[in-house]
């Protein structure tokens, strides 16, 4: 049984409204972002951790949108870890994988989910990530260029990041017990030692970070719903 925890209670603190629910291409970009894990074969529940005061929004659009898998509309914490802490503690007893995926990822599909379950089945801990292709440069407090980064062998991490339910919450335990500060799941398995096996991604996942990123994201998905409708 994988279920999905979809973290969605950030502040948008780099745009001046909440970019989850701008419609693109007809949805609230959480829409799209859940109907992902609701088409994905794999996934048995999902659970969204959001703002309280967003709680009766989401509730909405998951009526609206037909949502069956939601079994849950949480609040977050003040950062991302504490989130997705609060999801782990709502799992089902019959849980057995955990994904933990940003809502602002509108792009992610059911395709590349089931991609990194097979490999989090294998290796117990997968995620989603893409090679870095554009040159990169360090560079000082005033932003003088002071070296180049070799980018062979670095990749841009991008959720989902699925785990064996065991190894993420024994992560997780461990992050708050020595008082550890992570950004994303993969951070705390590695501080268990763990490995995790990167699925690339070869399709957009960006995140919406941005204003400029909303129009991207919607000619992709207007795209692909063309081609779906062409085949």
């Amino acid at each position: 049984m994988l279920t999905a925890i979809i973290v969605s209670a950030g502040s948008s603190r780099r745009t001046s409204f909440n970019k989850l629910f701008v419609t693109i291409a007809g949805k609230p970009v959480i829409a799209h972002t859940i109907s992902a894990f609701e088409c994905a074969t794999s996934v048995n529940e999902i659970i969204v951790v959001a703002r309280e005061d967003r709680h009766g929004e989401v509730k909405k659009m998951v009526r609206e949108e037909n949502f069956g898998k939601v079994r849950a509309i949480i609040a977050g914490g003040e950062h991302r870890q504490d989130s997705v802490r609060a999801g782990l503690g709502r799992l089902n007893a019959d849980a057995e994988y955990v994904a933990v995926h940003d809502a602002a990822r509108p792009l992610i599909t059911a395709e590349q989910i089931e991609r990194v379950l097979q490999q989090c089945r294998i290796h117990g801990a997968a995620a989603s990530a893409e090679p870095i292709s554009d040159t990169l440069k360090r560079a000082d407090v005033d932003l003088m260029v002071t070296g180049s980064v070799d980018r062979q062998q670095l990749y841009a991490m991008q959720t989902p990041q699925i785990f064996e339910r065991a190894l993420i919450e024994e992560a997780y335990r461990m992050v708050y017990a020595e008082t550890l500060s992570v950004t994303d799941e993969v951070s705390a398995a590695r501080q268990l030692g763990r490995n995790v096996v990167l699925v690339v991604n070869d399709d957009f996942n960006f995140k919406i970070t941005y204003p400029h990123d909303l129009p991207l994201a919607e000619f992709v998905l207007k795209q692909r719903m063309r081609r779906g409708t062409e085949t």
